[in-house]
């Protein structure tokens, strides 16, 4: 609204300035009075834009000023008429109504105008101008196009904010899903799959190693229940970077807890962002997990390479396989589809699985993709 009828003004100041140039005998009485005016409509818009909108003090004084009493003065200082070169002193009345509408209350705003077009009726009945209605209509529609204009800006930055409140909320909401599935994928490589060994028999659950394994996820399941709180608090180790080796050692000391016997080879690792590191340990996690499960094979060998700053991890078995190609597109199961292929895509690599029937199964994971 300060763009729109700064504009309207300054439309207003060019006519004046153009007619005094053009009928320099106007007088210099003329010439100061559209220096006033031009001061009041820089005081008016220079502070309504440095503190951003109308300040409701200038906008009455530019009324008073420039649209009450500015013609009047023009008419005294040519003799009680307004000459042509003069004649922009009455349209000045337009904008100062047009920023009392944009700046003022709807009531104030009122009251204004009503005094712009009850000062101007006057000016013109003193010089009994030939024109008096056109010019009083184009006073008030000047306000009320100003105000309609206010109204419509009003009304379009309230459904923004609504729209961009529906946006947060709708994002959060997105937030708090992802959060699910990624507990649910944390769950179904972790703690699920020692469940689902230790109640298949195949392990002793007494032995040191599947007590260790339990209480590391354990301690994970705890920290799950405190995870919201801590990305609240924003304790910074999401950046932090992880040593690529001693993540994948991990990964291979709980699938030998578990009764997997894992050949592991790492060549040049790179330390990993924290999330990446995450994501890889995981989806090799799911990777032993299936063997262990599916596999019908009691050895894995997992090779760990490091590219460019970048790493590869494959594991492969020997064991039973699968057709690959008549499996979903998405994956073998829940495990590949979820914590293998998405884990990877969320942090920006890829996974790929090989695999035919007696043939064994090759899960390539890379990062970046």
């Amino acid at each position: 609204m300060l763009l729109a009828t700064g504009l309207y003004r300054a439309s207003h100041l060019t006519a004046g300035i153009t007619a005094l140039v053009h009928a320099p005998a106007a007088g210099v009485a003329v010439q100061a009075l559209l220096g006033v005016a031009l001061g009041t409509s820089l005081s008016l818009y220079g502070r309504g834009y440095a503190r951003g909108g109308f300040g409701p003090r200038a906008v009455w004084a530019d009324v008073l000023l420039t649209g009450c009493l500015l013609p009047h003065a023009v008419l005294w200082v040519s003799g009680g008429r307004v000459p042509d070169p003069g004649f922009w002193a009455l349209l000045l009345g337009g904008s100062a109504a047009a920023a009392a509408a944009a700046g003022l209350g709807a009531r104030q705003a009122g009251c204004a105008v009503a005094l712009i077009l009850a000062a101007h009726v006057a000016a013109q009945v003193q010089a009994d101008t030939a024109r008096p209605f056109g010019h009083l209509m184009s006073v008030l529609s000047s306000a009320v196009m100003a105000r309609v204009f206010w109204w419509y800006l009003h009304r379009q930055g309230t459904l923004l904010d609504e729209a961009r409140e529906q946006a947060v909320r709708a994002e959060a909401e997105r937030a708090r899903q992802a959060e699910r599935m990624a507990h649910h994928r944390a769950l179904h490589d972790t703690v699920l799959a020692t469940l689902t060994t230790i109640a298949s028999g195949r392990v002793d659950a007494n032995a040191s190693g599947v007590r260790e394994r339990c209480a590391r996820e354990a301690a994970y399941l705890r920290r799950l229940v405190q995870r919201s709180e801590e990305a609240e608090a924003g304790d910074g180790r999401e950046g932090a970077e992880v040593p690529a080796g001693e993540a994948l050692e991990d990964v291979v000391a709980g699938a030998e807890c578990l009764g997997l016997t894992v050949t592991a080879q790492y060549h040049e690792l790179p330390p990993l962002p924290g999330p990446v590191a995450a994501a890889v340990t995981a989806a090799a996690t799911e990777a032993l997990n299936n063997v262990r499960r599916h596999a019908g094979t009691s050895a894995a060998c997992l090779t760990a390479v490091g590219r460019g700053g970048g790493i590869t991890v494959t594991v492969v078995d020997r064991g039973r396989g699968f057709d690959a190609e008549a499996a979903p597109v998405d994956g073998g199961g829940t495990g590949l589809r979820s914590s293998v292929r998405a884990r990877m895509r969320d942090v920006g690599g890829a996974a790929d699985v090989d695999s035919a029937p007696g043939e064994g199964t090759r899960v390539e994971l890379r990062w970046p993709a």
